[in-house]
């Protein structure tokens, strides 16, 4: 059985990542794929104390919320019934809402970034993806989009911090760019020509 493909979708809140996650998956069921979508935080109990914090109804700092990224993404690996690496090893391709990249963009603005990025890279059980796509908007579309749809917002939603994130994200693309496999997509343009470019990008990884 040929392994699936693992494909990361990231970008700043607002970029349009559930949508073009839709359209990719059913992009990639018409060439015949079998398709398994996943995001981070996961469901897991662990997930559930991260989204307690991300909704800010529990206060945590950036090394508690980077350990608990961790363990959340050692979980989504390795679950055996549902997890990264189940999936993959039945020909399923993987796409995944967010995965480490956020946590060395986000959480690596106020913890110290290579202890981040090292347990991380680092961990034997977390899969390097075959793919990450960055979806990239400037903050004030980011934050056009979610006032039209957001009715609470959680704590990194605002431009000032989204700022910084997208400097952080660029920055870490650069560190990463000899290892991992890239891309980066303007994503304010329209939603079809978003998804025609990352459905070539895909295509690509599929033929190789």
């Amino acid at each position: 059985m040929t392994k699936g493909k693992f494909i990361v979708i990231e970008g700043l809140d607002g970029s349009g990542k559930g949508t073009q996650i839709t359209l990719l998956t059913e992009a990639l069921r018409r060439m015949g794929s079998k398709v398994h979508r996943t995001a981070e935080p996961t469901d897991s109990v662990t997930g559930g104390l991260l989204r307690d914090a991300l909704g800010g109804f529990v206060q945590r700092d950036a090394y508690e919320l980077s350990a608990l990224f961790l363990s959340d993404r050692i979980f989504h690996n390795v679950n055996p019934k549902n997890g990264i690496r189940h999936y993959l090893e039945q020909g399923y391709d993987v796409i995944c809402d967010r995965y480490y990249y956020s946590s060395f963009a986000y959480q690596g603005m106020d913890a110290d970034l290579s202890w981040v990025m090292d347990m991380n890279l680092h961990c034997p059980e977390i899969l390097k993806p075959d793919l990450c796509i960055f979806l990239d908007i400037s903050p004030a579309v980011g934050e056009e989009r979610l006032s039209s749809d957001r009715s609470h917002r959680e704590i990194y939603e605002n431009v000032a911090t989204q700022q910084r994130v997208r400097k952080r994200f660029l920055e870490v693309f650069d560190l990463l760019k000899d290892n991992e496999n890239i891309k980066i997509v303007d994503a304010a343009r329209s939603v079809e020509a978003v998804s025609a470019d990352i459905i070539k990008i895909c295509e690509a990884l599929k033929e190789k």
